[in-house]
């Protein structure tokens, strides 16, 4: 058996989202067949806890779903207006960090997926200090901050087709995501959004930083709770 966390967007309530941990009969393995089976069990015991909860995402390359598979962050890509670039989501975040030793390290904003994940100097340049996104700069508190902006602001850009899919779904899951070794959660993320959306608080939440933390300062504050972990970042 596992415990995991499922997230639930709540547009009006305090929080926005709501996360609920299940527990499930886990598949070991690395195969995505495994992977798959864990998916189905998950979603499965989440249904049969809450019955509401009519379609679940899993978001991660190891969905069944290919809209899951598009929205892991090593697959999900945007294009910044300034200076029309584009990069997937995973590249943008670990380009970013500014360690006691180094960084940002912008060159990853043009490597793959994995290969930014990978890179040596993520694990070999001291604490992590902050995130600088062209010379905006993020805290580590409130500490999915950066993570979530960077996600909605790529998912605001895709086809309104791919929105509407996704604000059909009640609940988001991440098999890969473990909240004793991680903090940042593409599921989390895209219930984030779905919150802000049904609320039409996008276009508030992505007008600046300032506006965005103000905008789900809540939401982050609860999110935040869930672990103590701070560098343990998923490979999706």
């Amino acid at each position: 058996m596992a415990l995991r966390p499922i997230f639930i967007p709540t547009p009006g309530a305090e929080t926005l989202v709501e996360t609920k941990t299940i527990d499930f009969k886990w598949f070991p393995g690395m195969s995505v067949a495994q992977k798959q089976r864990s998916v189905d069990s998950l979603q499965a015991a989440a249904q049969d806890s809450m019955p509401s909860l009519s379609r679940i995402l899993e978001v991660s390359s190891k969905s069944r779903d290919e809209l899951g598979v598009a929205l892991s962050a090593f697959n999900l890509s945007f294009t910044t207006r300034k200076y029309n670039l584009t990069m997937s989501v995973e590249c943008a975040f670990q380009g970013s960090k500014v360690f006691e030793h180094g960084g940002p390290f912008k060159d990853l904003f043009q490597k793959t997926s994995r290969e930014a994940k990978l890179d040596e100097r993520i694990k070999s340049s001291g604490k992590l200090k902050k995130f600088s996104f062209f010379n905006m700069d993020w805290g580590l508190e409130p500490r999915t901050a950066f993570y979530d902006w960077l996600y909605i602001n790529a998912l605001i850009k895709q086809p309104s087709s791919v929105v509407e899919e996704i604000v059909s779904y009640s609940a988001f899951t991440d098999i890969e995501f473990n909240p004793d070794k991680s903090i940042n959660c593409q599921a989390y993320s895209i219930a984030l959004f779905v919150s802000l959306y049904k609320q039409d608080l996008l276009d508030k939440a992505i007008r600046s930083k300032e506006s965005f933390l103000s905008t789900v300062r809540s939401a982050l504050i609860s999110n935040s709770s869930q672990n103590e972990a701070l560098q343990g970042d998923m490979l999706k």
